[in-house]
């Protein structure tokens, strides 16, 4: 591979179905093929690998890389000097601490209490140890870190999306350590070569224009001229709304692209200010 091609890395697992999804959605094709490990994208000018998301954080820190798409908490946890580029918004969890019920309800701090705290993030765990003053040891686990307790550990420090699975387990969060999400991160170095950034820009432009299409809707109303006003001014958009006269009436259609999640209270107060014909669809691109 040319060393001018810009090095992109794959998650592998769970983030790889969401990742690809939304490279498909900016119109990036990537065909995995037979060789799984080096897929082929469409884009020019790039060259991408499949990697553990682990070994992605690394491999962006070594420079062997120099775009990949990663978990906040394993940059964090391996410490990588990176730059975030886009938060994706997809795989979101928690890094928390949990624990079974008595050891939560008697206290982290109970008296004469040594405790045995279980984690893949031997980092974070070790600097929220610290910080929050426990007589601890660490014991690093290699998945699974839900079984640990009450038998090999007392609490756990583990990363939870809905917290079913510490439900199951009888664990009981107590202490939050930090969000994460699938993000896109670049070595700076990449970003110092014109070559690299310039494409690596372009492809940020394309997916954040999908991320942002994926949180709003394109809202299309028509309104009296009378009311124009008064219907403008409870429109939350992102600039302003576009306004177009109506064939042959006295009245105006309106586009404008909102949160979708401010719908349900929304379309009441458009109702009221005199709005009809209201329409919602979906885009699938945003570029502001």
């Amino acid at each position: 591979m040319n060393h001018k091609t810009t090095r992109l890395a794959l998650p592998k697992g769970r983030m790889q179905s969401g990742v690809l999804e939304l490279l498909t959605a900016g119109g990036v094709r990537v065909d995995l093929g037979e060789r799984r490990y080096r897929p082929v994208i469409s884009v020019p000018g790039f060259g991408a690998k499949l990697l553990k998301p682990q070994n992605v954080v690394e491999m962006l820190h070594a420079g062997s890389r120099d775009l990949g798409f990663a978990g906040a908490d394993w940059v964090a946890e391996l410490n990588g000097s990176l730059v975030e580029l886009l938060d994706t918004g997809l795989d979101p969890v928690r890094v928390v601490a949990a624990a079974p019920t008595p050891v939560a309800r008697a206290g982290l701090h109970a008296a004469g209490r040594h405790l045995t705290i279980a984690s893949e993030y031997t980092r974070l765990a070790s600097r929220w140890i610290e910080t929050r003053g426990l007589d601890a040891t660490l014991v690093r686990s290699y998945g699974a870190t839900e079984v640990f307790p009450p038998e090999d550990a007392d609490v756990i420090v583990d990363n939870t999306a809905t917290g079913a699975t510490l439900d199951a387990n009888g664990l009981e969060i107590v202490d939050e350590l930090m969000t994460s999400s699938t993000r896109l991160y670049a070595n700076p170095r990449a970003l110092e070569d014109p070559r690299h950034r310039e494409r690596i820009d372009d492809l940020v432009v394309v997916l954040k224009s999908v991320v942002e299409a994926r949180q709003r809707v394109m809202l299309e109303v028509n309104v009296d001229a009378v009311r124009l006003d008064d219907l403008v001014a409870v429109l939350p958009c992102m600039r302003k709304p576009t306004v177009s006269r109506l064939h042959g009436e006295e009245g105006y259609a309106i586009r404008v692209a909102v949160l979708r999640e401010a719908l349900p209270g929304l379309i009441p107060r458009v109702k009221a200010q005199g709005g009809t014909d209201l329409v919602v669809t979906t885009p699938g691109q945003i570029v502001a």
